[in-house]
Parts: C-alpha cells; structure tokens; sequence
C-alpha cells in the first residue's frame, strides 16, 4: 500500500524491577520498548525486517518479530487505544550501564529508522531506595486487590482503585501506570488483550502531571459480572517514554465481581 509508512513515536530505554512474586526470573532487568505510529496499513511488523538496541562498550540486542508474552518477553503488542503496534524485550542480566542507547529500525523496503535516549541511573536508584523501604506497605494498600470479592450491588462502571502512594510514605515522586485485563492471577496476565489501561505516555500531552503520585484512579470502562480481574501498576520516574529510567513493576492484584 502507497500509504504505509514506519514513523517512531518514541523509545524507553531502562532499567526494570520486576517484582511480581514467583517467577523465578531475576528483578533486576532493563527492557527496551519502541513505540510506532499507525502504519496507515498492515500491521507494523510486516513492514518491518529487524530492530536492534545498541549501547555502552559494544552492547546490541535483537527484538523477535513474533507477539510478545508473558513467557517469551520479546516481541510486538498490539494497543488497541492507539491503533498501533508497539515492540518490547525484556532482559534478565541486571540494570543498565548509564550512557547512551539506540534502536535502529530497518525496514523491508530498504528505509532505516532510529532513535536514542540517555540512561540516568540516579532517578532510577532513588526509586528503588524508596521502593525497596516501603514494598510491603504498598502492597498491603492496593483496594480492591488480594483475590477479594466485591461486595454485593458494587458499581461495575467508573470502579475506584486505591492505594498509598510512595510520595506519602518516602517523599520520593513516581509516576503511576495501571494495566487491567481478566484472569485470576499473574499467570493469566495477557498483555495482548487488556480490558483496560491509564496511557500516561498521551495524557500527558493535556495534563503534565499525569500519574504523578496517584494513590486513586477510576477505571473508565465497565467491567463485567461475575468475572475475576487481575491488575498491575508500574511506578516510574517520568511520564514521557524518553524520560524514565526505571520501571518498577509491583506484585500483581486481583479481585472478582
């Protein structure tokens, strides 16, 4: 198709603790993550012959063409609130050196895409100070959460989660990023197929603060009856994808309507 095109939104080059309980995966990681444009087209990872991370004393990593799981860690995720595809590669070997880091994007009809970013580790090791002090706080807070049940006549539109926020209990900042979809545990977590997500990385183009030191948000679709839910939100120190440096993926949550 004349029209299609490869265009970069934007890249997340950075550290990931990866706290969610009984993996038996390191939780010090770093992850890549490369965001697309709409293609105009077919699907992005059809246009697409290689993507390849480059950094510090020689450093290169390939993402897969291949959907992303939670078994595999590499691969593409569809997001259905943007209408395009977005790639991600988990690494297992602890967090990055700072310095800088590029993607370059080489597509099948011979174009070259790339985008870097610089990795501060200083945001990232004050996060997890705090994080690392207040971890068993902050997972006894998540509301609803713990396999709980709803009680009777519960809203299942506009559902309000709450939490304590780190900013409370450390006087550190982080930003919050919430993923929801069906499943009674981490392990029936489909990252393919969420119910529901807070995209901080748009609003904040309408709201610069958005998911700083949240300890409430309202999930804006409605759930179903009778259904068991699964969620996990990241802290981050930035809401832009450029500007984090960590990610801390909490335990996941669930509860059933």
């Amino acid at each position: 198709m004349s029209n299609e095109k490869v265009e970069i939104y934007d890249l997340m080059a950075c550290n990931v603790y990866m706290d969610f309980e009984d993996t038996g995966l390191p939780k010090e990681q770093h992850k890549f993550l490369i965001s697309f444009h709409p293609s105009g087209g077919r699907p992005v990872h059809e246009l697409i012959d290689s993507i390849t991370a480059f950094g510090p004393d020689g450093y290169r990593v390939e993402f897969a063409n291949q959907a992303y799981t939670i078994s595999n860690l590499n691969g593409h995720i569809f997001d259905r609130t943007t209408n395009a595809h977005w790639y991600m590669v988990n690494l297992y070997t602890g967090f990055m050196q700072p310095g800088e880091y590029r993607i370059e994007v080489k597509c099948k009809d011979g174009s070259t895409r790339s985008i870097s970013r610089v990795q501060d580790n200083a945001p990232s090791d004050a996060l997890m100070t705090a994080y690392r002090a207040h971890r068993e706080t902050l997972k006894a807070s998540w509301k609803p959460g713990h396999g709980e049940q709803l009680p009777a006549g519960t809203a299942l539109s506009n559902l309000e989660i709450n939490c304590t926020a780190i900013k409370a209990l450390s006087g550190q900042d982080a930003y919050y990023v919430f993923r929801l979809c069906e499943g009674r545990n981490g392990k029936e977590f489909n990252p393919q197929n969420l119910v529901w997500w807070d995209n901080i990385f748009l609003q904040r183009f309408a709201d610069p603060r958005a998911g700083l030191n949240r300890s409430r948000l309202v999930v804006q679709t409605e759930l179903k009856p009778d259904t068991s839910y699964v969620y996990f939100t990241e802290l981050t120190d930035g809401n832009s994808m450029g500007g984090t440096n960590i990610c801390i993926f909490q335990p996941y949550q669930s509860f059933r309507t």
